[in-house]
């Protein structure tokens, strides 16, 4: 366990894999709420945890991966696999490019930090400044490429990394306060409601299930759409 995880605390009880579940049931409330439940509001403001821990774990992969090659072409392919689907789902459409479904924000958030690692592997001003450009410079062409939660996505993946080395909870704070920045109307403000479970975090990666996620995405998003296709029809 890390250090920034102390023993003591018995709060931190959720690993890795507690947290991809909880925000894979968040997830299914929102979609099936938007699709088939429109007047249920509790569904949505449920929903709004997801984004906030995948992008904690999607951050906490990339730092623990063995091989972050396989990592971003694992994204890269589902986030491919997954687009008919969500096209399908929110512009009842088989393809519509003017929004990109969660797994291109992912990737790009990745390939970021790709990017800001290699920039700033000898540690130097220079490097440090060019690094910091870079995750800016993706960050604002999230928003340009239509990519699910653009700004806020990336830019939380990104605290969240940049963040791993100090206290958990002032890792939570600092990306709690970029939500708000970002996300302060509405049912968005229930967002906050994800960095609880984040809070809990224990600092281990969980067993099992390691690729449900990339499954889970593209398989209820077409599950959605079958549904919803034979209800119109019958």
């Amino acid at each position: 366990m890390q250090k920034i995880y102390k023993k003591e605390n018995s709060y931190h009880f959720l690993d890795g894999t507690a947290l991809k579940l909880l925000a894979m049931i968040s997830m299914i409330f929102d979609h099936v709420g938007d699709n088939f439940f429109p007047g249920q509001t509790w569904m949505r403001i449920i929903g709004r945890m997801a984004m906030p821990i995948f992008a904690f774990c999607l951050a906490e992969g990339f730092a623990h991966t063995r091989d972050r090659g396989k990592y971003l072409m694992r994204m890269g392919l589902f986030a491919l696999i997954s687009e008919v689907p969500f096209d399908l789902v929110t512009a009842r459409k088989v393809l519509e490019f003017s929004h990109q479904n969660i797994m291109f924000t992912f990737l790009f958030a990745l390939l970021g930090l790709a990017c800001f690692e290699k920039l700033t592997e000898k540690k130097t001003r220079t490097g440090a400044a060019a690094g910091a450009a870079v995750l800016i410079a993706f960050t604002g062409a999230s928003l340009v490429l239509g990519l699910d939660y653009n700004m806020l996505g990336t830019g939380l993946v990104f605290i969240f990394y940049l963040l791993r080395n100090k206290a958990h909870i002032l890792r939570c704070l600092g990306g709690a306060v970029y939500h708000v920045l970002l996300r302060n109307m509405g049912i968005y403000w229930f967002g906050l409601l994800g960095f609880l479970p984040i809070l809990c975090y224990n600092g281990k990666k969980g067993r099992g299930l390691k690729h449900l996620f990339y499954v889970f995405y593209p398989a209820h998003l077409l599950l959605i759409w079958l549904v919803r296709t034979y209800l119109m029809q019958h």
